[in-house]
């Protein structure tokens, strides 16, 4: 049977890398069983790279992607960027033996504007060009904001339509937050995708009104439900979205959760593996 690779994406572990280190971080990752890691909001200091470079080795960790921004999200914000640090983060993909790397986000500053977020993505897909040369290739990570629409098509479809080498990492929550049937949308987007973000949706439950009732407070609480979940513990069709990647080219499948609320993240990727293994994909934790 044809499979991918489940992973976890390190946004949702980015705090028990401050906390134990990346090293440590990973080995506590594949000792749950998770061999496959994709690199987001981590520092790249030397001491993190080479971290996570023991640790792959060590433990058998693949990792899928790492993440750079083409320049900064907002004026004058501090990092490591694609137009000024190119060798830098080329070279620490190399130190960690993946050919990708994601960009996370469309940049703050071209949020609202068809034109600026066109023009973004071009360079972008300039960029993606030169990342080819060395044997990277790149992608773009969609949230809820590029499904607004211009001219009636959605601002996705319109950087997809604008971009030729730049592939995309389609992320299922965001996607079903924008309005759309996620299985459905990664089926137009076959052969774009090699990554796939696995994030569930959920519904909170309102509190339940106490004395002195207040209709503000209520509205509050009440246009404010949606969570992000454990996978499986959600309202998205999991299983068929993985099917849907499997089926456009996605290899890797990593889990995301942006919120635990109070629980340990490990403990949340922990219901998140048990949820997929008992969906049947055991094998997918192993590459």
């Amino acid at each position: 049977m044809e499979k991918g690779l489940i992973g976890i994406q390190m946004s949702t572990i980015k705090k028990k890398v401050d906390e134990l280190g990346a090293y440590e971080t990973l080995k506590a990752c594949a000792e749950m069983g998770y061999h496959c890691m994709e690199v987001s909001q981590i520092p790249m200091t030397a001491e993190n790279v080479s971290g996570m470079r023991k640790a792959c080795r060590e433990f058998g960790i693949k990792i899928a992607a790492n993440t750079a921004a083409l320049e900064p999200m907002a004026p004058g914000m501090p990092g490591e960027y694609l137009v000024s640090d190119f060798d830098k983060i080329v070279e620490d993909c190399k130190a960690l033996d993946t050919n990708m790397l994601r960009i996370g986000m469309l940049p703050i500053t071209c949020m609202g504007s068809r034109e600026k977020a066109v023009d973004f993505v071009k360079r972008a897909d300039e960029m993606a060009e030169r990342l080819g040369e060395h044997g990277i290739d790149l992608y773009y990570h969609n949230h809820h904001v590029e499904f607004v629409k211009y001219d009636g098509q959605y601002l996705l479809d319109i950087i997809r339509d604008n971009t030729k080498k730049m592939g995309f990492e389609l992320d299922i929550h965001w996607i079903h937050r924008g309005g759309e049937n996620p299985v459905e949308f990664i089926r137009r987007y076959a052969g774009r995708i090699r990554l796939l973000h696995l994030k569930d949706y959920r519904i909170a439950q309102l509190p339940v009104p106490g004395e002195g009732f207040d209709m503000k407070a209520f509205f509050a609480d009440f246009f404010n439900l949606v969570e992000f979940a454990e996978v499986g513990e959600g309202n998205l069709p999991i299983r068929e979205c993985i099917e849907a990647g499997l089926a456009g080219g996605s290899e890797y499948f990593l889990i995301e959760q942006d919120d635990t609320y109070g629980r340990d993240p490990f403990e949340s990727l922990k219901i998140s593996r048990d949820n997929l293994i008992a969906m049947g994909y055991g094998d997918w934790f192993v590459y």
